[in-house]
């Protein structure tokens, strides 16, 4: 059986964007779990008013957040990363 150059190509730039897709989701749960975990230590647990701003700091460059999370006060999070009511 012959495949289409076309199909062939189209058949690797759809792999190559998938596997481009799983690394980036990887990196951004392994962030979600670094900055989940520096949360909890620095404040014992990770609240309902807290969890707000994980998300937040995920996006973040990864660099910034760790420069960012040991700083704040717990205060200073929730203003700067917290929903606005």
């Amino acid at each position: 059986m012959n495949l289409s150059p076309a199909y062939l190509q189209w058949r690797d730039e759809t792999l190559q964007e998938g596997v481009k897709q799983g690394v980036k989701q990887g990196v951004k749960q392994a962030q979600r779990v670094f900055v989940k975990s520096l949360l909890i230590s620095r404040f014992g647990k990770i609240d309902k008013v807290l969890s707000q701003v994980i998300e937040p700091l995920v996006q973040l460059p990864l660099e910034k957040s760790a420069r960012l999370l040991p700083r704040l006060s717990r205060e200073e999070l929730l203003a700067k990363f917290g929903k606005k009511s």
